[in-house]
């Protein structure tokens, strides 16, 4: 018996549905039996990257937009993943009133949305990299949240989590907010303001050295976006995680020089890392989580070690090539 079997013949939205996480799920949740609304704005992805499968539905629209929202919800979801975002934290220094209005108003308006049709649950992609300041401990535990932050992403990332708290007091709306670590994996397109491990790949396998923004021992915890997405399933269906922040990361931390040579490795590129700044709002050395909590409530327990995940990563990029290169935008 499938574990996440309670999801067949059930009516999901993933909204950010053709993005890295977003797509991983969607296809998921489709393989399973539910039938999948995913509504993304193609702002930072591609609808090449959408699974293609029957039962899976794609609405070109805007999380701000209420004609969107309305054909969304029209379906009558049963479960809500909020995957939708303005997404990285330079995007956010760099665009802060974008930031605040798809990350603050945006989630507003789909909490909305899903009080007034009743769902199930809602489950909302907060950020591990993101709540967690310098004032926390290492490794980050859910209790020991920061409000001393750097960058505008982190700030609105805890504010959905202040919106999807509100309505679960007010409304008794059921929510999880997923604390996610350095997701990486199949279905991330490289380019500006994406994450690292993307970007290597495309600067590695085109020949380029891999620019390390300060000396490579900073360390991050990098998790496969397959465990994620079992962690996002267990969420939705496990009652105990109703109210409730989980971090979704491996547990375990590796060094950004250690994953610079093994990307150049797998690829075969010979022109090694070039030493930069460090960026004056990347204050984190380390990232760490904590996943005692995940493995409690929701059984999560990651299974793709960090080499494995980056050559299925590359094997994905192999495969892709020709719709990555014409979409990869810098």
């Amino acid at each position: 018996m499938d574990q996440f079997e309670q999801y067949q013949d059930k009516t999901v939205l993933v909204t950010g549905g053709a993005g890295c996480v977003g797509s991983n799920l969607s296809r998921k949740l489709g393989e399973i039996g539910a039938r999948v609304i995913i509504l993304d704005n193609l702002s930072s992805a591609y609808e090449w990257n959408i699974p293609q499968l029957d039962n899976v539905e794609f609405i070109k629209g805007d999380i701000l937009d209420d004609a969107s929202l309305k054909r969304a919800f029209k379906e009558d979801p049963d479960y809500v993943f909020h995957l939708a975002a303005h997404f990285a934290n330079q995007n956010s220094v760099d665009n802060p009133e974008k930031d605040l209005l798809v990350n603050g108003q945006g989630i507003l308006k789909v909490l909305q949305y899903a009080q007034l049709v009743g769902v199930d649950r809602f489950v909302y992609s907060s950020s591990g990299c993101g709540v967690y300041g310098l004032d926390s401990e290492m490794p980050f535990k859910e209790h020991d949240i920061s409000i001393s932050l750097h960058t505008p992403y982190q700030v609105t990332k805890l504010l959905g989590e202040l919106y999807t708290n509100y309505f679960h007091n007010l409304y008794d709306m059921p929510i999880v907010n997923a604390r996610f670590f350095n997701v990486f994996g199949p279905g991330e397109v490289p380019g500006k303001y994406r994450n690292v491990i993307p970007n290597f790949f495309y600067w590695s396998m085109t020949g380029q050295a891999l620019p390390i923004t300060g000396d490579g021992s900073e360390t991050r915890d990098w998790t496969f976006v397959e465990d994620i997405v079992d962690g996002l399933l267990a969420m939705g269906i496990k009652e105990e995680a109703i109210g409730e922040a989980i971090n979704l990361g491996s547990g375990k931390d590796n060094r950004v020089i250690d994953m610079a040579t093994w990307v150049n490795e797998l690829t075969g590129n010979e022109e090694g890392v070039a030493y930069m700044a460090r960026r004056n709002w990347d204050a984190k050395t380390q990232l760490l989580s904590s996943i005692e909590k995940a493995q409690k409530i929701l059984g999560y327990q990651p299974t793709v070690t960090f080499k494995d995940g980056l050559k299925r990563t590359y094997q994905w990029f192999e495969d892709n090539w020709e719709n990555i290169e014409k979409s990869a935008e810098y």
